[in-house]
């Protein structure tokens, strides 16, 4: 009789793949969503204050270092939550391993650069580029 036949089904797929790393990444995608949930309360609340402003009175709010930071950690926590759904989106409904792995790629690389995007754009708005 062989080692693995003794073993347990469970004790086999220990440390393989998804068994290991996805109770990790579902614990990271709800504390994003936890961050996000205040972020995007304040956003909201914020532009409502700020509706019928002009461009200066933007400029000027999104000046503010507390608007600032605060933008940049929406923005981050923001994007930083739409890569790990869509990691698993792709994971789960993607089969074939090239175009998975294409996927995954080409996903990670919009989300980087529309997130760098995003903070510069805000960063640069704050310090008068």
């Amino acid at each position: 009789m062989s080692k693995s036949s003794l073993r347990t089904p469970l004790a086999h797929v220990r440390g393989l793949g998804s068994s290991r790393s996805g109770v990790h990444h579902w614990w990271l995608q709800r504390l994003s969503a936890v961050i996000l949930v205040p972020l995007v309360l304040w956003f909201a609340v914020s532009l409502l204050s700020v509706a019928h402003a002009d461009h200066a009175t933007m400029k000027a709010w999104v000046s503010r270092p507390f608007n600032t930071a605060l933008l940049v950690v929406l923005l981050t926590a923001m994007f930083y939550h739409a890569r790990l759904g869509l990691q698993v989106v792709i994971e789960d409904y993607v089969h074939e391993e090239l175009v998975k792995l294409g996927a995954l790629l080409a996903m990670n690389l919009v989300v980087i650069v529309a997130g760098a995007t995003a903070v510069i754009s805000v960063l640069k708005i704050a310090f008068g580029g």
